[in-house]
């Protein structure tokens, strides 16, 4: 197998998507189309394989990012490579535009994974010779830190490509997830939008602030979260498993479903209230060193969770 790959789009995501494959050793080429991006995007990398180092995540930072080169031209950052993650802005136009210029410049091996977060593979690449090696690796942010990925067919996607892209993952160790079939928003922003969805009618509603609100996730339910999904948590929550859960909690959850049979639209109002409250508690101007924070948390938790499972499993 060809030791390169290709990351089109430099932005966050693919900042991100970078570091993975070149921790994994990899020789990465990242393409954009903006010099600005490509440059941000060399900043951005430098310091997050510093901060990586730092708690111990990597061994070698120089190492991993001399495999990291910039690529100004597509055609020359995808010669050579087995796989191509594309992380172009998230519209059907952009990702249209980007799949018909990897259709000219491919090879007929190539697969691509898109990181949309909701757009199907169906609509941006019906239009091009090389959509049955096309499917959605769709990452969160940022992918260096958590590792899962959602893969989700087309209609055309060659069923062995998702079965090789799979393979990929796992050997880069991601944590891939297969979808059967196409569905809006796939599986994570459908969970995190049913959680997202409640959050605002609470607070439109006036049970709670939006500091109480994120605290009952942060200091609750996040903290299993964390290590274990909603059907083993409700497994271990009743003295007979998963069954027992439900013959005693269904009826509650039943009620709240139904008790959610209209949902409304985050209006404009609301919106402004929750930003109001969101920006007393954090100023805008501080919202990059808190996305920061962020990052350092889910370095120290990643940390501990690869020492937990050495000293606990």
């Amino acid at each position: 197998m060809a030791n390169k790959v290709a990351v089109v789009g430099a932005g966050l995501v693919g900042s991100g998507w970078a570091i993975v494959f070149a921790r994994a050793g990899l020789d990465v080429a990242v393409y954009d189309n903006s010099q600005v991006s490509l440059d941000n995007a060399s900043k951005i990398i430098a310091t997050n394989l510093k901060d990586l180092k730092h708690f111990d995540l990597i061994d070698d930072y120089s190492e991993i990012n001399t495999r990291i080169s910039i690529e100004p031209l597509l055609k020359n950052a995808v010669e050579d490579v087995f796989y191509i993650q594309e992380s172009v802005f998230e519209t059907v136009d952009s990702k249209r535009d980007i799949f018909a210029q990897l259709d000219a410049v491919v090879t007929p091996e190539v697969i691509i994974g898109s990181s949309s977060s909701g757009i199907p593979a169906s609509v941006f690449t019906d239009h091009v010779s090389c959509r049955s090696r096309a499917l959605i690796a769709h990452p969160v942010n940022p992918p260096y830190l958590v590792p899962l990925v959602e893969l989700v067919p087309a209609p055309w996607t060659n069923p062995e490509v998702v079965d090789q892209t799979y393979d990929f993952m796992k050997s880069i160790k991601q944590e891939p997830i297969r979808i059967s079939r196409e569905v809006e928003g796939f599986i994570l922003n459908r969970l995190q939008g049913a959680l997202l969805n409640e959050a605002w009618a609470l607070f439109d509603e006036g049970y709670a602030s939006i500091d109480d609100i994120d605290k009952t996730v942060a200091y609750g339910l996040g903290l299993r979260w964390s290590f274990m999904g909603p059907f083993e948590t409700i497994d271990l929550n009743a003295p007979e498993g998963v069954a027992d859960y439900a013959r005693r909690l269904g009826p509650l959850y039943k009620a709240i479903a139904e008790s959610r049979t209209d949902p409304k639209a985050w209006s404009r109002n609301l919106v402004a209230r929750v930003e109001e409250e969101r920006r007393g508690r954090l100023p805008a101007i501080d919202l990059q060193s808190r996305r920061a924070w962020r990052d350092r948390r889910l370095m120290a938790l990643a940390a501990h969770k690869a020492h937990a499972t050495r000293v606990i499993d």
